[in-house]
Parts: structure tokens; C-alpha cells; sequence
């Protein structure tokens, strides 16, 4: 009854899941598509979603990654507002839903990543301040902080980490994208991400299959992707924005905001060789330096999320224009062919694959 509403206990039904022999798979050098359940497709729901999942086969697809699929106030949405954390969202189909696309996701060959957001909750249901410390003193551009790291933060942190490891082993998702996680302030000294890392590594050796943490992250910091026992946090791969700008700068012309360091075709080359084109060197959006080299003798370029898109650089446009609205097909086209013949692991975003013109504000 959404999230204003009592909460309500749920269990898979025991013949649910039909995914036994699913052996999972790494997401290094695989192809991700994400895409957003309530706009996917007309119905907007992940029964819908399933009848779909051939095409995405078809397509050469090998994971699918998910928007957040928590629980919001309201019926539409991005989902990173999400205040239930532990709950699925009940328009798209609730948990029995997802389980029914993910054994369906499973039983094609599929993985599946889900989107989650531990960086700030959504203003409108958020009542866990009403339960305890969740919040810190501190904010970030979407609301209060979580209290990961002040008084009374060891039971937040295990709320946080009991959360992300329930969508891996009660709902089979094969791993999870962690959102803007530059936002989690933490100030001890085992940061929440390789306390996260960690104990995905040991579900995975419990479960006998692969599961992998993805960052989101602008800080072109190479300890989110280096390995734990090399003074890392472990993380399997992050997004690398980067990349991204230097491939739309270089095709479309645009130069605004932070595209303004892009552009050129030296500075395509050496982010598709470097992977960061920000390791240090002053960043004209931020106005001071940015980034850190990122050893690629010793961390795999597969390591790093290559997109000529996200739903970032749709939504956070004025009017949600995808680029097939203003570049020619020639130039999609060239842009498809840097992503997919770069070192990186590639992901698409919704659409983007047939030059949808639907916007996605």
C-alpha cells in the first residue's frame, strides 16, 4: 500500500526460483544493458520486462542492470529516492515480480545487477529517523547523509550491509551497482566499501557463484577497483564518466559544463588509453586538480564502465534529449564503435541501441 503504509512480511513461494543451475558469470569484459523497469516497457512492470528479455539475448546482451527497483513514495519514478530500502516497489510488481524476472533473466543466460542507492534516503516515507540515528549532521545534493561513520553508526552500517547482501542472496542478483558512492562519507579507518566487498566475496564463496560490486563514482580514485589485500576496496569495476565525455565531446562538439575539458581527439586518445583523462591534472569544472593515475599495468581495463550514455546523461539534461535527438546517425554510429572497441567493459542504456528519440527526464 506504498510507503506511508504498514510494511508487509514477505517469503518466495518454495517453488519460486528454477535458477539451480545458474553458475553466474563476472561482469569483466561482458555487455551491460540498463534500463529502467517502469519505462521499459508500456506496462511498466517486471512480468512485462520478461517478454523482452529474448530480444536482449538477441542483442548480444550478457547482464542486465536495473534502476533501482526499491520502495519510493509515489507510483513513478527513478527509484533513487528510495526510503524502504528493504522492500521492492509494489507497481512494478513487488518481490514476487522481480523474483519472476531474475529466474527468467537466469534461466536465458542473463545476469542481473540491481541499482542501489546507500548515499541519502528520499524525502517523502523516510521515517527511520523516527527509529534511530540513520542520519549524520552532514548533506550531500540529495538530502541528509547517512550516519555511516559518527555515533552509533556500527548498527547503520550493518543496516546498509544487510540490505545490499539480501539482493544478492535472497532475490539471486548477481551483483549490485552502488550509487555515487564518492557520497558516502566515512571517516574510520575500514571504509564501508571494502567492509562491503568483503563480505560479497565471502557470499559469493558461500553461493559458489560470481557476484560483483560496481561503484559509481566521480572522484577517478584508483582504490575503489585496486584489490583489498593491495590497500584497495576491492570493488569488481566503476563507472567511468571519462570516458564518456571524451567520446560525446569529441563526436557531438559540445563543450558545456563537464564537457568543457573534452573535446579533442588527444584527449580522446589518452582517456582510451588511460582510462581516467582527469589522474591529477586541473579539472576547469571543479576549478582545482582531479584524479589519480590509475595503474593499467596492474588493474585491468575491464575494470572500468565504458557508456556513450547513462541515465545521467539523459535525465540531468533540461529536457531529457537522448543524443540520437540531436547527433546524425553517422555520429551515433561512431560512437558505438569507440565504446565497442574499446578495452572496457561496455554498457548501453535503454534504447540507445535502435536511436530511441523518447525523452527520459
Amino acid at each position: 500500500d506504498g510507503v506511508h503504509e504498514r510494511s508487509q512480511l514477505w517469503t518466495p513461494a518454495p517453488d519460486a526460483w528454477t535458477d539451480g543451475g545458474w553458475a553466474g558469470r563476472s561482469i569483466e569484459g561482458q555487455v551491460i544493458y540498463e534500463l529502467h523497469v517502469g519505462t521499459f516497457t508500456p506496462q511498466g512492470t517486471f512480468d512485462a520486462a520478461v517478454e523482452k528479455l529474448d530480444y536482449l539475448v538477441d542483442l548480444g546482451v550478457d547482464f542486465v542492470e536495473l534502476m533501482p527497483v526499491n520502495a519510493f513514495g509515489g507510483t513513478h519514478g527513478w527509484g533513487y529516492d528510495g526510503v524502504l530500502w528493504y522492500a521492492v516497489h509494489e507497481p512494478y510488481g513487488g518481490p514476487d515480480g522481480l523474483v519472476r524476472l531474475i529466474d527468467a533473466c537466469h534461466a536465458r543466460g542473463l545476469g542481473v545487477l540491481i541499482d542501489a542507492v546507500f548515499n541519502h534516503l528520499g524525502p517523502s516515507g523516510n521515517y527511520l529517523p523516527r527509529f534511530g540515528p540513520y542520519l549524520s549532521s552532514g548533506s550531500n545534493p540529495w538530502g541528509e547523509s547517512v550516519n555511516i561513520s559518527g555515533p552509533d553508526a556500527d548498527e547503520v552500517r550493518r543496516y546498509i550491509l544487510d540490505c545490499a547482501l539480501r539482493w544478492m542472496r535472497d532475490f539471486h542478483a548477481d551483483g549490485l551497482r552502488l550509487d555515487a558512492v564518492h557520497a558516502l562519507v566515512d571517516t574510520t579507518a575500514i571504509h564501508i566499501l571494502e567492509e562491503l566487498s568483503a563480505e560479497t566475496d565471502a557470499l559469493a564463496e558461500e553461493l559458489g557463484r560470481p557476484l560483483s560490486l560496481i561503484a559509481e563514482s566521480d572522484l577517478n580514485d584508483p582504490r575503489l577497483i585496486t584489490p583489498r589485500d593491495r590497500g584497495g576496496y576491492g570493488m569488481a569495476a566503476q563507472w567511468d564518466d571519462d570516458i564518456h565525455h571524451a567520446i560525446h565531446a569529441a563526436v557531438s562538439g559540445e563543450r558545456q559544463g563537464y564537457y568543457g575539458d573534452f573535446g579533442s581527439l588527444q584527449t580522446l586518445a589518452t582517456t582510451l588509453k588511460n582510462g581516467y583523462f582527469h589522474a591529477g591534472t586541473y579539472s576547469s569544472f571543479r576549478h582545482r586538480r582531479h584524479g589519480r593515475p590509475l595503474d593499467i599495468s596492474t588493474i585491468p581495463a575491464t575494470r572500468l564502465l565504458a557508456y556513450t550514455v547513462t541515465h545521467d546523461q539523459v535525465g540531468n539534461r533540461a529536457v531529457g534529449d537522448r543524443p540520437s535527438q540531436n547527433l546524425t546517425f553517422g555520429q551515433l554510429a561512431v560512437k558505438a564503435a569507440l565504446l565497442r572497441t574499446s578495452p572496457y567493459t561496455a554498457m548501453m542504456f535503454m534504447g540507445e541501441e535502435w536511436g530511441s528519440s523518447s525523452p527520459f527526464q
